[in-house]
C-alpha cells in the first residue's frame, strides 16, 4: 500500500491550498481516510477524517472546522483535503492516512491509521 501526498506549498494568510492523497494498493472508498499535521516542535495532531462510502460522514478538528473540506473521488481513489482561510498556525507537514479496521465512529487517534503518506509541508506567512 502506498499514499502519496501531495499539494503542499507557501501561501500568504487568508489563502488556500488544496492537498491531494493519491493511493494505490487499496481502494480508498472501502476504508476511513484521515489527514493529520505535525508542526516543528509540536506532536502529530488529527485535522480531518472521512469514513468509508456507505458509512458516509466527516469529522473535522476543532481548529479548522469551517474552514477545511476532506472529500474523496473514488474513480480517481484520491483524497482531498481543501483548505481556505489559511491561519500562521495552519503551517505544518501534513499527512494522509489510511485504516484498515473498521468501526462505528470517526477514528481521530494516530494509532488508527495503519498506512501513511509522506506527508507535504504547508507554509502559511502572516
Amino acid at each position: 500500500v502506498q499514499l502519496q501526498a501531495f499539494g503542499g506549498g507557501s501561501v500568504q494568510a487568508g489563502g488556500f491550498l488544496r492537498l491531494s492523497c493519491a493511493a494505490s494498493g487499496r481502494t480508498l472508498s472501502r476504508h476511513s481516510m484521515a489527514w493529520f499535521r505535525q508542526a516543528p516542535g509540536k506532536e502529530r495532531e488529527f485535522v480531518a477524517v472521512i469514513r468509508r462510502s456507505g458509512t458516509g460522514g466527516s469529522r473535522y478538528a476543532d481548529s479548522v472546522q469551517g474552514r477545511f473540506t476532506i472529500s474523496r473521488d473514488n474513480a480517481k481513489n484520491t483524497v482531498y483535503l481543501q483548505m481556505n482561510s489559511l491561519k500562521f498556525e495552519d503551517t505544518a507537514l501534513y499527512y494522509c492516512a489510511l485504516a484498515e479496521r473498521h468501526v462505528a465512529g470517526f477514528m481521530v487517534r494516530s494509532y488508527d491509521y495503519d498506512y501513511w503518506g509522506q506527508g507535504t509541508l504547508v507554509t502559511v506567512s502572516s
